[in-house]
This record gives C-alpha cells, structure tokens and sequence, in this order.
C-alpha cells in the first residue's frame, strides 16, 4: 500500500479547483480585510531548507497579494516537533500558519510528539514539489548508477532530510531497489546537506531545485535523476528514477496549516488569495524556476486529503516493519 497523493484526487474535484480559482481571477470581488496584520509563517526547516526557502520566496507575494506582513520563522527542532507544538497553542486567530509537507505527518506516526499532524487544521495547499537527485559537478560520479556502483562495493554515503522525511524514505526505498547499504546521512535542513554534498562527505543528496539553485545555476551541482513520475521541463534530459530501471517515484506537497479553530473567514481568505498569488506573473517566474507544480487545493479537500494521507502513510510504516 502506498501513501495517497494529492494527484489521487478524482479529476472532477481537481477541475472544480481550476474553476473557482478561474473565477477568482477573472472577476474582482471586494474582499474583507484580513484580521491581522502581521502573518508569521513557521517552518521546521532550518535556513536553506526547501520549505524555508519556499516559504521566504513566497513571502513578499504573498504579502502584496493578502496585503499583510508576512514573516518567516524557523523553528528546528525534532523533525517538526517543536514547529507542531507551538502551533498548537497557538491563537487561530490567523496570525501564525505552519508550512506542510509530508515530513509532519512522517514525525507525528514515528515518534510521539507533544503535538501531531492531527493537532493543527489543515489550511489549503499550494504546491508539488519534484525531488531530485543530486551530486557534486566535481565529484568521481557523473551518473546514478556510478553513484549505486560505488555503494555496492561496500562504500557509500548519501545524504537526505530529518529521519521523518519523505526524502530520508526515498533513499531507504532507493537502497532497497537498488540492494545496497550505503550510510544515509540526515540532516534539519536542505542547505546543511548542500554543503556535504560540495565539500565530498555525501555521494549524493536528495532534495528541491529552490535549495540547490543557486548551485546549480553556478555548476557547481549536477543533477542525477528526478525521483518523480516525469522529466522536468527545464532540464529534459535528467532520466527519472523509473527510467534507470528502479520503481520508485514520489512527490511532495507543500502547503498550510494553522492552529485547530482557525475561523472559517480566515480560511476563506487564504483560498481566495492563493489562486490569485499562483496566477501572479512576477511570483510564477520564480516557482516555475524551482520546479514547482501549482496543486491548490482548497480547505475542504485538504482536510479530507491530509486525513486519509495520515490513515495510509500509518499503514505504510505498519505494513513495512517501521512502527507497529
């Protein structure tokens, strides 16, 4: 049994998205003002990871968009424990949201945190994000399977996000396909596991465009695969995981979330303002750069989407060994 995706959702519900969001595009509506004016994004990323760097790319569009303050915080600590944890006690007054991916529904069902995913109200999503496999420009490996061949002979070292992340489940999945055993080295943070992937320590690491851009865009970085269900447009010739001969893809969802009793006006305004920031010219040229898909999704949808991602992904871990 594989965890749902977003994608899973029947295509008439999908479709109704596209509509509304085209309706709230195409006809003005006066709109009440937002009940803050300050919004505090919070994130369990640390600097450099994806959803902070999402999430501070987003912030002044957003801002425009809503006409608030939007500011980012990182809150470490715990896989998403910690970010979870306060959230929960937080007002659901619309002042703080929390930045969902898969990674808080993996912490809740791995360990036991004073707050889990069921703790927090699902807001709306916003994005799929494409993970890719990657590896120093200057490193002995030009290929993914130079980079399998090398962990076969009883080497190895890859790199991937915190322990309850859907980046560190791709790479045991990898490992497992491939029936190797290199070390995977876990890390808070995508930028921390840049940095081993530039200086040698990691083989190759796991993650978004938006956290290695920069590097890539310097050739310093060289894409391996995409560990998705296609190529991505803006660079055709990176193979997919699947096209290497290895059964596996994924994709992450990016989203929001806020505290349990969030008022059904401030949820309003966040599904208002999303189709409105997705369809913002200056803001698609940065997300389409990153390889983010748009995948809005309004609140209703999400929180039967998060619910039943949460019932799977339990009986994932359950039927694979990981928790009983």
């Amino acid at each position: 049994m594989r965890p749902m995706n977003l994608r899973d959702l029947p295509a008439v519900r999908v479709l109704a998205v596209v509509l509304v969001a085209a309706a709230v595009i195409a006809v003005p509506v006066a709109q009440a003002r937002y009940p803050k004016t300050v919004v505090m994004l919070t994130t369990h990323s640390s600097p450099g990871g994806g959803s902070d760097v999402f999430l501070r790319e987003m912030a002044p569009h957003l801002a425009r968009v809503m006409g608030v303050k939007v500011v980012v915080d990182n809150l470490a600590g715990g896989s998403g424990a910690k970010a979870m944890a306060v959230l929960s006690k937080a007002k659901p007054d619309g002042g703080m949201f929390y930045a969902t991916t898969p990674t808080f529904v993996y912490t809740s069902l791995l360990s036991k945190p004073a707050a889990s995913f069921r703790d927090l109200e699902p807001i709306v999503n916003i994005f799929y994000d494409p993970e890719v496999l990657y590896t120093a420009t200057n490193s002995n490996f030009k290929t993914l399977e130079q980079v399998i061949t090398h962990a076969r002979i009883g080497k190895g070292r890859w790199g991937a996000a915190n322990p309850a992340s859907l980046e560190r489940q791709v790479m045991e999945r990898l490992k497992q396909s491939a029936k190797v055993t290199p070390v995977v080295a876990t890390f808070e943070g995508g930028g921390d596991m840049l940095i081993n992937v530039l200086n040698h320590t990691l083989d190759m690491g796991i993650g978004e465009l938006q956290e290695i851009r920069a590097q890539l865009d310097a050739g310093r970085v060289r894409l391996l695969a995409v560990a998705g269900d296609a190529r991505l447009s803006q660079y055709p010739d990176v193979r997919t995981v699947k096209e290497h001969g290895i059964d596996l893809s994924v994709r992450k969802f990016r989203g929001i979330a806020g505290p349990k009793g969030t008022p059904p006006a401030v949820i309003a305004a966040w599904e208002a303002a999303i189709p409105k920031l997705l369809a913002d010219p200056a803001y698609q040229r940065i997300y389409i750069k990153n390889g983010l898909l748009p995948g809005f999704v309004a609140h209703a949808e999400y929180v039967k989407f998060m619910s039943e991602f949460g019932r799977q992904t339990e009986a994932f871990l359950k039927d694979s060994g990981v928790i009983r």
